[in-house]
């Protein structure tokens, strides 16, 4: 696997666990008032996900700035 396929694979298991994180913040609510790790629990996988976002935004506009063309297929 590539370094692009890993970046894609790492952020769709970032976006798992952040769900995750935020549905357990939400039912943490729900019960009451929630511990403060709770809390921040979705911090760390969302920034996380908006670098790895970010660098699949930008592989497009970096390719053609090398001057690098995509094959179909």
């Amino acid at each position: 696997m590539n370094w692009n396929a890993w970046i894609r694979q790492i952020h769709r298991w970032l976006s798992i666990i952040f769900t995750i994180t935020v549905i357990a913040n939400f039912v943490a609510m729900g019960l009451g008032e929630p511990p403060a790790f709770v809390v921040y629990s979705p911090l760390l996988p969302l920034f996380l996900l908006m670098f790895t976002g970010l660098y699949m935004f930008a592989l497009p506009y970096a390719r053609r700035w090398r001057g690098g063309r995509r094959t179909a297929g």
